[in-house]
C-alpha cells in the first residue's frame, strides 16, 4: 500500500512544479523576447536499509526553448529585434554581463540605454550613455546615433554601439532574473555577424493556446494522483479492519 501511496505523492509533487513553470510561461506570453521554460526529470532510488523498492522523481534542471519568436514591426525607433542567432549584452543586477533577446529599449532618467525591464544595455565600453537628443536611431550593426538637441536634422552623432554577441544555445543558461548567462560565467566578445532589425520586436515563443491546454492536463493529472492516494488510504484502512476482525 505504501508503495502506491509513494508513487502518487511523488507524482503529485512534480506535477505541482510543472504547473508552476507552465503558469510562469503563460504569464510571459506577451513578454518581448521571452524563452519558454521546461523541466527535465529523472528517477532517483531512495537509499536506506532493506530492498531498494522506492524511487523518487527529481527535477534535475530547467531548460529553455530557444526557438525564436515572431518578429513584429512597431515603427518605434528604440525597438530592435535580432536577425537570426545573436544576443544583446546587458548588465545583470549583480553587475555581471548577461544576454537577452529583449529589444524594447528606452533611455532611462539617468540617460542610460536600458531594456523595458530596467537592465542597462552594454556598449563598447560599458553601459550606453545617450546625451539629450532631438531624434535617435539604432543601426543594423547596433550603432546608436542621435541628432543632438538644438541641432538641425543634418547634424548626427554616433553615441556608442550596442554589444551584440553570437552564442551557441548550448552555451547559455537562464538565471532567476530571466536573463541568460554563459555556462562558464565568462563574457564573450562582440560579433559583427549579429544584425538588428530596427523598429521591430521579437515576440515571446510561448504558444498561449498550448500553455492553456497544458495547464488543464496538469490539473487533471494532479487530481488523478490525489485520488490515487485517497484510494490507497481507503484500501489500507479496509485491510486494517480485516486484520482486526481476525
Amino acid at each position: 500500500m505504501d508503495k502506491a501511496l509513494y508513487i502518487g505523492m511523488t507524482a503529485a509533487k512534480q506535477t505541482m512544479q510543472a504547473q508552476a513553470l507552465n503558469s510562469h510561461n503563460l504569464a510571459n506570453v506577451s513578454t518581448t523576447g521571452f524563452r519558454q521554460d521546461f523541466t527535465a526529470a529523472r528517477e532517483a532510488q531512495i537509499a536506506g536499509s532493506g530492498h531498494n523498492s522506492r524511487a523518487n522523481v527529481l527535477v534535475y534542471g530547467i531548460a529553455s526553448n530557444m526557438t525564436p519568436g515572431a518578429v513584429n514591426t512597431t515603427g518605434n525607433t528604440l525597438d530592435v529585434a535580432i536577425r537570426g542567432n545573436g544576443w544583446i549584452a546587458v548588465q545583470a543586477p549583480d553587475g555581471s554581463e548577461a544576454y537577452t533577446r529583449r529589444g524594447d529599449l528606452q533611455v532611462g532618467l539617468s540617460g542610460l540605454l536600458e531594456t523595458a525591464a530596467g537592465h542597462l544595455v552594454l556598449g563598447d565600453s560599458g553601459p550606453v550613455a545617450v546625451p539629450e537628443y532631438s531624434s535617435i536611431s539604432i543601426g543594423s550593426d547596433g550603432t546608436v546615433s542621435i541628432v543632438p538637441k538644438g541641432q538641425s536634422s543634418a547634424v548626427t552623432a554616433s553615441v556608442d554601439r550596442i554589444k551584440l554577441v553570437e552564442l551557441d544555445n548550448n552555451e547559455l543558461r537562464k538565471d532567476k532574473t530571466g536573463l541568460f548567462k554563459t555556462n562558464d560565467g565568462l563574457e564573450r566578445e562582440a560579433s559583427a555577424n549579429v544584425q538588428l532589425v530596427s523598429g521591430a520586436l521579437e515576440s515571446s515563443n510561448v504558444n498561449g493556446t498550448e500553455a492553456m491546454v497544458t495547464m488543464i492536463q496538469l490539473a487533471r493529472q494532479f487530481e488523478l494522483q490525489i485520488k490515487l492516494m485517497d484510494k490507497t488510504q481507503e484500501m489500507a484502512q479496509a485491510s486494517e479492519k480485516l486484520l482486526r476482525a481476525e
